[in-house]
């Protein structure tokens, strides 16, 4: 996901180096590469941070935390 990311970003900085002033490359930039980029990223990073979320709230509950000591062979 994060070669697509860099990718587009590649394309947008190229766009906006191609406008005739700075402040139109720069709002270029910002529009077209940054916002849409930023809104990608975190509409496909919600399920992990889900996961996340649901993983620290196990491990605060202890349900990750065996119930007894693992047995040890004997010798």
């Amino acid at each position: 996901m994060y070669v697509i990311a860099i990718g587009w970003l590649y394309v947008t900085l190229l766009m906006a180096a191609t406008e005739p002033n700075l402040t139109a490359g720069v709002l270029t930039f910002t529009f077209y590469g940054l916002a849409p980029l930023a809104l990608f990223l975190w509409l496909f990073g919600t399920p992990q941070r889900r996961r996340n979320r649901a993983a620290a709230e196990r491990s605060e509950n202890g349900e990750n935390k065996p119930d007894r000591p693992r047995a040890t062979p004997e010798e």
